[in-house]
C-alpha cells in the first residue's frame, strides 16, 4: 500500500489496481486543487476543501463515491460510515467517519471532525485500526490536545496527521513526545509492518 498526501485532508491510497482518494479538494476551494485517477473516493464533509470529486475521474471512468454514512463494498474495498454533527466554517453540518479496509489493512478516516467526545456505541465500531488520519489543526477541527487525546483512545498502530500548519504540527509532535523528522514523500506499508508499530507517527510531505 502506498500514500500519499495532497494537502489539507486529501490523501491518495493505492494498492496494485486500486485506486482509493480521501476528501479531494474541488476547484472552488481556497486550497490548491488536485487532479489523480480514482476508484474510490470518500468525502467525509460537503465543503469545496472536501468534495472534489469531479477532479478524480480518469479517462472515461467515473470513481464510485462515497459521501455518506452507510456500509460499502467495492471490489476488494469494504468501507462504512459513521455520520457526526460538527461545525464547519460557522454552520451546523454532518461529518463522516470513515472506517476503509483494504488489502487487510483497517484505516479510519477522521475527516473534517471538530469534537472528540464521539459517541461510544462509533468508538465500539473503531478498534483495531491500523492507520489513524487525525485533522490536527485547530478552528473548525480538532485541536492538538483534542488530536492528541482522541489517537491515544482509539490506539491505532499508525498516525497520520492532516489538516494542519506548522505550529500545529510541531505542537502535535512534542504533546507525543516525538521529535520532528524529515516528511516523507509516501508512506509505503504493509500490513505485517503495522503489526510492528504502535502509535508511530508518520508525517507525510504535501
Amino acid at each position: 500500500m502506498i500514500i500519499t498526501y495532497q494537502g489539507g485532508e486529501c490523501f491518495k491510497v493505492s494498492f496494485g489496481d486500486t485506486t482509493l482518494a480521501f476528501n479531494p479538494i474541488a476547484k472552488k476551494s481556497k486550497l490548491d486543487s488536485v487532479r489523480f485517477g480514482a476508484n474510490v473516493v470518500f468525502v467525509s464533509l460537503n465543503h469545496p476543501d472536501f468534495n472534489g470529486t469531479d477532479e478524480m475521474s480518469f479517462g472515461t471512468k467515473k470513481p464510485f463515491v462515497v459521501d455518506g454514512p452507510g456500509e460499502y463494498e467495492v471490489g476488494e474495498v469494504t468501507a462504512r460510515g459513521f455520520g457526526v454533527e460538527t461545525i464547519y466554517e460557522g454552520q451546523k453540518k454532518f461529518n463522516t467517519i470513515y472506517q476503509v479496509t483494504l488489502e487487510g489493512i483497517n484505516m479510519v478516516f477522521l475527516g473534517a471532525l471538530g469534537d472528540s467526545a464521539i459517541d461510544p456505541k462509533i468508538l465500539g465500531e473503531l478498534s483495531d485500526i491500523d492507520i489513524l488520519f487525525v485533522p490536527i489543526g485547530g478552528g473548525d477541527v480538532l485541536d492538538v490536545p483534542q488530536a492528541s487525546k482522541l489517537a491515544t483512545k482509539l490506539e491505532a498502530r499508525c498516525i497520520i496527521p492532516m489538516h494542519y500548519t506548522d505550529t500545529a504540527l510541531n505542537a502535535f509532535l512534542k504533546e507525543e513526545g516525538v521529535t520532528a523528522e524529515k516528511p516523507l514523500d509516501k508512506l509505503t506499508v504493509k500490513k505485517k509492518d503495522l503489526l510492528e508499530m504502535e502509535g508511530t507517527i508518520v508525517v507525510l510531505k504535501v
